[in-house]
């Protein structure tokens, strides 16, 4: 059942998560089962026939991954979501289902690294291209259009610049070519940004950070629009393998029902280093959109309900400065990933996109000297003091 509540932080405790109708349980079960039981062979035919609703095997559907899809269906506004092994899973279906042979994409030059690797050095043996580029420059999207592009896959804010996308743009030329508008928006959350309700066709979400947010569990997540589509990317995604366990699932509908609460406070820490950051007479730049000197500043506060927690920054002589630096933290941990309760910080040329080559991490605004900062739970003044003092040993 889908819940259609006022408020975003209802929706989070309360879509699809009843409690359970035979003994009334507050959390849904975790059905750790991989087959289910027919009444009949009859029963069994129909449902294989699609004729009756029901569960046949885990791989194609299970209770507990049904109760986390249909509760990130709600808060991002589709027609049905899939649950996938890993947010990767998620990535690869969607390039799977909807690329042919010798298809074209158009991609954010600064996405998630893997996302980026799996086309060039694995779809590409199937003839698949890619121009990926800065989509928030609209202009150099419209210069990379062939007559065999497909997808349009954007990323915004992007991994890890943040750089802002204009997603209404992006859906109507989307639509007016034919092509797929896809968008991850991990970075943002369903909470801050619903790419569906701007005219995309796709969300997916690395379900690993925001949505999990206590760094224990890996998955993802398809949304689709329409059903048409979702039933396409569903089929590939059963058909391949890549479905999601179902005590993943009930890990993942545990942190599911905090995400207001984590969203709001880590915001709100970011929301304060970033300018202190910027302050700082050690810090060369700083990068979050914030701020009123973030290049899309005002296109984020005109399509985001809010900033977010990542923020990204250099310091005055490069990388060496900034190794010291991420070497001394104490309160934040060094460590990929993003969008847990802890804070975390990471170098990403080294780190997440070091898959990419050097030309392409620069011309995607991926420098050395870029560190990436996911803000987590913690007391904002403590977060200060901890980089105040590996900030002095830069």
């Amino acid at each position: 059942m889908k819940h259609h509540f006022e408020n975003q932080e209802t929706t989070v405790i309360h879509a699809g998560q009843e409690p359970d109708s035979l003994y009334g349980g507050v959390s849904v079960p975790i059905y750790q089962s991989s087959t289910f039981a027919f009444a009949s062979a009859e029963q069994g035919a129909a449902r294989f026939a699609g004729k009756e609703k029901g569960f046949i095997y885990t791989r194609i559907a299970n209770p507990t991954v049904r109760a986390l899809e249909e509760s990130l269906t709600t808060l991002e506004g589709g027609f049905d979501a899939s649950a996938t092994a890993t947010g990767m899973a998620a990535v690869s279906t969607v390039y799977a289902a909807l690329l042919d042979k010798d298809a074209h994409v158009v991609g954010t030059a600064s996405i998630y690294g893997p996302s980026r690797t799996v086309l060039e050095n694995e779809f590409s043996r199937f003839g698949v291209s890619a121009d990926f580029v800065d989509t928030s420059d609209f202009r150099n999207i419209e210069k990379c259009l062939r007559p065999t592009t497909r997808l349009l896959f954007i990323e915004t804010p992007s991994n890890p610049t943040l750089a802002i996308t204009d997603i209404k743009a992006c859906a109507r030329l989307a639509r007016d070519r034919g092509i797929t508008l896809v968008v991850d928006n991990t970075f943002s959350s369903p909470l801050l940004q619903n790419p569906l309700a701007l005219g995309a066709d796709v969300v997916i979400h690395s379900l690993t950070k925001f949505i999990n947010g206590h760094s224990d569990v890996v998955g993802g997540v398809i949304i689709a629009r329409e059903e048409a589509l979702h039933q396409r990317l569903r089929k590939v995604l059963v058909l391949m393998g890549g479905t999601m366990d179902p005590h993943q699932a009930w890990l993942v509908l545990r942190g599911v029902r905090t995400l207001a609460l984590r969203v709001e406070k880590s915001q709100k820490n970011a929301a304060v280093l970033a300018p202190w950051l910027a302050a700082h007479p050690k810090v060369r730049w700083v990068n979050y959109p914030g701020l009123e000197s973030h290049p899309q500043h005002a296109l984020a506060k005109e399509q985001m309900k809010g900033f977010g927690s990542l923020i990204c920054f250099g310091l005055h002589g490069g990388y060496e400065p900034g190794r010291k630096m991420i070497n001394a933290v104490r309160l934040c941990t060094l460590a990929v990933s993003l969008g847990g309760i802890e804070s975390l910080i990471q170098h990403p040329a080294s780190m997440t996109h070091a898959g990419v080559s050097k030309e392409h991490r620069e011309m995607a605004g991926i420098t050395d000297d870029l560190i990436r900062l996911s803000a987590g739970c913690e007391g904002v003044e403590d977060l200060q003091e901890d980089l105040r003092q590996a900030l002095d040993k830069a």
